[in-house]
């Protein structure tokens, strides 16, 4: 029988299921926290929306939404946004370190989303 309290199933939810888009969540945290203390913020807003964006969709997913929303292909929608937040990650990253020259904070962001990709 499946338990229909709230707590019960975020409890769940949070221990057994989508591990991958928690660890995508905290990779975006770190890299978000690298940018925002580096001299040059504009670099943060990618690794802004990114993070806002894997939230959305932990929340989808948690929720148990995708169920319920039958008309969204989600597991399509988390493809995609995975597939353009690596590329916009990628792209960002490679500029912090081409261009990050004495600022540790910028190197840091670019090269941990760098080592974690490849």
């Amino acid at each position: 029988k499946k338990s229909t309290r709230v707590t019960d199933q975020i409890i769940n939810h949070l221990i057994f299921k989508n591990y991958i888009i928690r660890q995508t969540k905290n990779i975006y945290l770190i890299i978000l926290i690298c940018y925002a203390s580096s001299r040059n913020g504009g670099y943060t807003a990618a690794a802004v929306c990114e993070m806002c964006f894997a939230i959305v969709f932990f929340c989808v997913f948690m929720m148990d939404l995708d169920k319920q929303f039958t008309a969204i292909s989600w597991v399509w929608s988390d493809l995609i946004r995975a597939f353009t937040g690596t590329l916009v990650y990628l792209i960002t990253s490679l500029v912090c370190v081409i261009s990050g020259a004495g600022d540790g904070a910028l190197i840091a962001g670019g090269v941990t989303y760098n080592l974690l990709l490849f």
